[in-house]
């Protein structure tokens, strides 16, 4: 059975790991995001000697995945210091010769998801994380959802909340989903971490208000078959009800499907995987090229 590695490369700290194609993780490491020159070498003193066959990296972005492209295995316009247009696969080829995948962290994740996770069997589903920031990746038809770039459903914009005033962190766009959603927010809005509110405290009713508008969006766009939500804000598992129920009263029974009435309960659903969603993912990632 291959040895596989895998790289979760989050804007907070990288998760190094050693798995195979079964997606089990026999062994893993995490340290802090710092500058690229620090993080790196130790991503690449953790897989020197391991013998690995091939390579997974699911990344924070934005970055360029697209095979052919000049810039592809880049991190490109992100606003994480130093980090901007670095070759993070130029990077790692230079140290391993081995096959890598290579795409965001969330369109990862949903691969895990799909293939040994709350979505395996499916034909598609789409994995939201909701922590620091808000992003989502999207298998449909088996394949990862590409096009001009990755997916950035993070950004779409939502109706503004007639009560709150808050205006949004995103240095790009202010109060798009993840200026208005994001953990950032929560703590901004309301003075104090999420993980801190009371479950029946207001914040939680407007954050499942901002949410539910995006997956109505992502509903009546990509049609998934299953909605996987992640992230440490969903750690709150009161507010999954909140949010489907806040989905029933927007999609006013537009759309006829029991996963949108009586099964909602097992239409949206936090990771299987658990934490390991998006080291499995980049696990995922790199069984694609074994």
């Amino acid at each position: 059975m291959a040895v596989l590695g895998a790289i979760e490369a989050g804007g907070t700290k990288f998760v190094c790991g050693i798995g195979n194609e079964q997606g089990e993780i026999m062994d893993r490491v995490s340290f802090p995001t710092e500058a690229p020159e620090i993080t790196m070498a130790r991503v690449i003193e953790y897989f020197d000697g391991k013998n690995v066959e091939a390579i997974g990296v699911g990344s924070f972005g934005p970055i360029d995945p697209i095979i052919g492209s000049s810039t592809y295995g880049y991190i490109t316009t992100t606003p994480k210091p130093h980090w901007s247009n670095y070759n993070l696969i130029g990077k790692l080829k230079a140290h391993f010769n081995v096959p890598m995948g290579f795409d965001t962290d969330v369109n990862g994740a949903a691969l895990g998801e799909y293939t040994w996770g709350a979505a395996k069997g499916l034909d598609n589903c789409i994995y939201i994380t909701v922590g620091t920031g808000i992003g989502a990746g999207a298998v449909a038809g088996g394949q990862l959802l590409h096009g001009l770039s990755h997916p950035e459903m993070g950004h779409i914009l939502t109706r503004r909340h007639p009560e709150d005033s808050y205006e949004g962190f995103c240095p790009y766009h202010g109060d798009c989903l993840e200026g208005l959603a994001a953990g950032p927010a929560i703590s901004r809005r309301w003075g104090t971490q999420g993980a801190e509110l009371a479950s029946d405290h207001p914040a939680w009713e407007l954050e499942a208000y901002y949410l539910a508008q995006a997956l109505m969006n992502y509903i009546l766009i990509l049609s998934p078959q299953k909605i996987i939500m992640g992230g440490g804000v969903m750690k709150q598992e009161h507010l999954f009800p909140l949010v489907r129920r806040k989905l029933q009263e927007i999609l006013k029974g537009y759309i006829q499907h029991a996963s949108l009435a009586a099964d909602i309960d097992s239409y949206i659903v936090p990771p299987g995987l658990g934490d390991n969603a998006g080291l499995s993912g980049a696990l995922a990632l790199a069984r694609l090229g074994v």
